[in-house]
């Protein structure tokens, strides 16, 4: 029998995630079906709380986790046994799910009050989860936190006449209003022909974008790979921010002489992308990108997380508009973005380093589909003038280098106590150092500059959103600038005797290391300078 924490311990910031399955040793199951179908009943409870409604209708949909069609059922039970009607879109991606409930066709056909997706994104085959979406959008952390209370405490009242269960599929249709969108964005049927474009869905529940989105606009798909859902993901994770991930993709495009790359997570919230020459457009560059197309329609502000580069601040800068680093966190920056245009301040896009994209003409849905259809008229477009896509973010400034660095605290301490301490400590020390200052956007952490003798560069510390962890991101305009930042902020950090510090030293190290290697290499022939 589950407990109250037991539930409460299966938030996930604005998700349920949980292991769904039997697979990797030391990990028991936590989300059982029994788990998922209490849920799913606590969820009709919410939507009737926000809808006065009493009975409510909720549309359910997965993605290729080999997990995921039993927690489909479950849901299913869970909405009927309550005497509410639960529409099943099956294979699905959660964009889809939220737009479903947009959709005003379908909604007149069959309204949904709601939608439940289960997914756990790029985590682990092991892994599952539900997301929850209402009219508004997708539910908040103390939305999920009252339904998980309620999945552990409410008595529901089942009924002896269950509601209906009705399998509608969806991604098609949603499939059919991209298409729709670049057609009219273009002008004409087919606005790809001629382009090899190439997707790598990982085995996830993107596969539909080759034959339902590309192929209709005349692209040439040759070479695109994994596109057959399979949960056990068997060629590398569906996650763009994965390395692996994106050299495989990276590959495929070489190797297919593509005009462009699209690789998605498993789910279809994220998404990231290649150039013509096999470079990845991933992080700052997708975040230039769609930010250079969106500045040329309307200047605005651009909303992103905290760790994106100095390069890209002036980037949006030079084409008119603002640039806000935010928290991390694909709900705040959205947040972010949303209370600014209710003040009256125009802000088209909120955007993390992750690959999550919203942009305000889509109901600031995090959308990697919708995201790349945007990129695929920018190319269109681009063609028609002798320009390709990557010709939009050639002036974008790159920091020399960069790294980023995760300091873990030792297990059973009071980490986020102790973050905030760490933290606190950091502001003060670096308000007192005469080659360095705080920066002026300290929404999340602390970011402190340095100067051309120091580093020539920035350093950001913060507290991991979920973990014991404290991830310091380091970025240099020149070369051997990065190791200078870090070993400052090594002599800082050294003093706290419940943080790991050795991916620090590790840095340090490796720096010094490969400096004693190219001086080899410099002076071979004439001695090794190192051993006089």
């Amino acid at each position: 029998m589950m407990t109250l924490q037991d539930y409460l311990n299966l938030r996930n910031g604005t998700d349920v995630r949980g292991v769904a399955c039997e697979g990797i040793a030391g990990e028991n199951v936590t989300l059982t079906e029994e788990a998922v179908e209490k849920i799913a009943k606590a969820f009709c409870v919410w939507l009737i709380s926000r809808t006065g409604k009493t009975q409510v209708t909720v549309a359910v949909g997965y993605d290729s986790r080999i997990t995921s069609p039993a927690l489909c059922e479950a849901s299913v039970r869970g909405i009927t046994q309550t005497g509410h009607t639960a529409i099943v879109t099956g294979l699905s991606s959660t964009p889809s799910m939220f737009m479903r409930l947009k959709d005003e066709e379908k909604q007149a056909e069959q309204f949904c009050h709601g939608s439940i997706m289960i997914t756990a994104s790029h985590l682990p085959f092991n892994r599952n989860g539900m997301k929850f979406f209402s009219q508004t959008g997708g539910l908040e952390g103390s939305d999920v936190k009252e339904i998980l209370n309620r999945s552990a405490t409410y008595r529901f009242a089942e009924t002896n006449t269950p509601g209906e269960r009705i399998d509608a599929p969806y991604l098609d249709d949603y499939a059919k209003n991209l298409v729709e969108k670049v057609r009219v964005a273009c002008g004409e049927d087919t606005p790809l022909s001629g382009k090899k474009i190439v997707v790598d869905a990982g085995n996830g529940a993107g596969g539909f974008f080759v034959d339902k989105v590309l192929q209709p606009l005349g692209a040439d798909t040759t070479g695109s790979q994994f596109l057959e859902p399979d949960g056990t993901f068997p060629n590398h994770i569906p996650n763009p921010e994965n390395s692996e991930a994106m050299e495989s993709v990276c590959n495929a495009v070489k190797n297919a002489n593509a005009d462009f790359g699209i690789i998605f997570d498993t789910d279809v919230d994220r998404a990231g992308a290649v150039g013509a020459d096999g470079t990845e457009i991933n992080r700052n560059r997708l975040i230039a990108l769609i930010s250079a197309i969106l500045l040329a329609e309307r200047k605005g502000t651009i909303v992103t997380d905290s760790v994106t580069s100095d390069g890209l601040a002036k980037f949006i800068s030079a084409r008119g508009g603002k640039h806000l680093r935010f928290k991390r966190g694909y709900k705040n920056v959205i947040n972010e973005a949303i209370r600014l245009n209710e003040s009256g301040e125009y802000a088209p896009l909120a955007i993390e380093t992750s690959g999550h994209a919203a942009l305000l003409e889509n109901y600031f849905l995090d959308d990697g589909a919708y995201l790349v259809t945007r990129l695929l008229i920018a190319m269109a477009n681009a063609s028609k003038n002798g320009q390709t896509l990557t010709d939009l973010i050639e002036d974008l400034p790159m920091p020399i280098e960069a790294q980023e660095l995760r300091v873990k605290f030792v297990n059973g301490c009071d980490f986020k106590q102790l973050g905030k301490q760490v933290l606190a400590d950091f502001a003060d020390y670096a308000q007192n150092l005469y080659y360095a200052h705080p920066a002026d956007d300290n929404y999340e952490g602390f970011r402190v500059c340095y100067d051309n003798m120091h580093g020539d560069g920035w350093a950001l510390i913060r507290m991991s959103l979920h973990d014991p962890v404290l991830p310091i991101n380091v970025e240099s305009d020149s070369v051997g600038g990065s190791v200078k930042i870090v070993k400052d902020l090594y002599y800082f950090l050294r003093n706290y005797d419940f943080l790991d510090i050795s991916p620090l030293e590790n840095a340090i190290t490796a720096w010094r290391n490969e400096t004693i290697e190219n001086l080899k290499v410099k002076f071979a022939g004439r001695g090794n300078p190192i051993q006089k």
